[in-house]
């Protein structure tokens, strides 16, 4: 052990030191960085926090649950901006609880004084039909609530989808479609709300585990690094009550679905650009991939097609994709493309399909984004992608297509994210024509 971590060892583990846990009215699935950046940190900023603790399960490792216990439930968030740091104890966390614990969902969810169940379980989650998932146990939570006599409650999809409201909906009924009375108690009592997040949340490293300790006077296992900008956007409604969120810069809409847009293809879709073309460049982090002008001009060359079909006149395109320049050259967030490239297929579906479609629609080429797809098959068939920890809900499906050779190749490729345009050979071509136009 290094004199660091003596020292560190040395100092008062962080937690409430006595004072009381806010009383848990939200139960949240998927505990990691992003919702503790992100849903923790703006209901503990809502002015009636000490009303609105939150019982949060982690997915598939009960690791974060078992630190953050040991602290309470209590956390600092790493607020990293350009010229320094800011540190925050975060509290709103009321329990962190093992995902495996599902007598204990099963005892929240029939709580009538619990009112929200927000989400964080990433895009695949919401097409697996196993026993053991996420979605799976929320239903089974549900059951215990309709047999308790439970009322009404809101669920609050935080993930990266389009009309991710919608999407958790169809998913949690499929699953309940086994039980008729089950699934028309969900649909009587149940709202599915849709929402738009971002905050960009790097991995946690020790050096910032040791950053907290030499500059807090406390020892923290489990801070949270993220970007000063933070935003949250929901559509829909909450039969039993929420936190006050919109008073710590939330934001309540009608119509979802532009704002949806605006985040997949800007932010989301310039990611995804960045992560493949990035890496097959030998770039490690966002911000190193932005100042290589290659792929900055992949990048805007796709924002420019995805602009066309972002009309909504609340929306500021030109305003968002500046600040997202700014976001994205920060020096002091190191967002791994390796982090970002993960579950392609997926992604793609979201991010880069939509836009052109689109396109093709409006009687374009819709190039840009057909090179952000040739630029996910140059890296899912190249050793750029690490395929021993290669991550995707397709894995074998594009590990065995990533070896066929030419248009064929390009083809299966495309055909695992998106069958319609796989069989247009005019898309197949113009894609296959872009292979290799990124790489170094």
């Amino acid at each position: 052990m290094s004199a660091l971590q003596d020292t560190t060892r040395a100092l008062p583990l962080v937690g409430r030191a006595g004072a009381p846990a806010p009383p848990v009215r939200i139960v949240h699935l998927g505990l990691g960085a992003f919702h503790r950046s992100h849903q923790a940190w703006f209901t503990a900023h809502a002015p009636d926090a000490a009303e609105w603790g939150i019982a949060a399960f982690t997915g598939r490792r009960p690791d974060a649950a078992r630190t953050l216990s040991a602290q309470d439930g209590v956390f600092t968030l790493i607020e990293r901006g350009p010229d320094g740091d800011r540190f925050e104890l975060v509290g709103s966390i009321a329990e962190a609880v093992d995902g495996a614990d599902t007598a204990r969902l099963g005892e929240l969810l029939a709580a009538p004084t619990t009112s929200i169940v927000t989400l964080t379980v990433t895009e695949a989650v919401y097409e697996r039909d196993d026993d053991d998932s996420p979605l799976a146990r929320l239903v089974r939570g549900l059951a215990a609530r309709r047999a308790a006599g439970g009322g009404g409650l809101a669920v609050v999809s935080c993930d990266n989808l389009a009309r991710n409201g919608e999407v958790a909906e169809a998913a949690v009924l499929r699953r309940a479609a086994a039980d008729p009375g089950l699934a028309g108690w969900i649909r009587e009592h149940v709202t599915f709300v849709g929402t738009s997040v971002d905050r960009i949340t790097p991995r946690t490293t020790p050096d910032d585990v040791a950053e907290v300790a030499a500059r807090c006077g406390y020892r923290d296992e489990a801070p949270v690094v993220a970007e000063p900008f933070a935003n949250w956007i929901l559509a829909g409604e909450f039969p039993a009550g929420r936190p006050r969120w919109e008073d710590a810069g939330a934001q309540f809409v009608e119509d979802l679905e532009p704002f949806e847009n605006r985040k997949l293809w800007l932010l989301n879709g310039a990611h995804s650009i960045l992560a493949y073309a990035g890496q097959l460049r030998g770039h490690a982090t966002v911000a190193e991939a932005l100042a290589d002008p290659d792929c900055r001009a992949a990048m805007e060359a796709f924002w420019d097609e995805a602009a066309r079909h972002l009309t909504h006149p609340g929306l500021d395109v030109p305003g968002y994709r500046e600040a997202l320049v700014a976001r994205f050259s920060n020096p002091r967030i190191a967002h791994h493309l390796a982090q970002i490239a993960a579950d392609g297929t997926t992604k793609l579906r979201m991010r880069a399909v939509p836009v052109l479609s689109a396109e093709l629609r409006a009687g374009r080429s819709g190039v840009a984004a057909s090179r952000m797809i040739s630029a996910w098959m140059d890296f899912v068939s190249s050793g750029a992608a690490g395929q021993d920890g290669f991550q995707d809900p397709l894995r074998d499906a594009v590990l065995e297509a990533a070896t066929l050779e030419g248009r064929e190749r390009t083809q299966a490729l495309l055909a695992l994210v998106s069958p319609a345009l796989a069989d247009d050979a005019v898309v197949v071509s113009r894609i296959d024509a872009l292979r290799g136009s990124l790489t170094s």
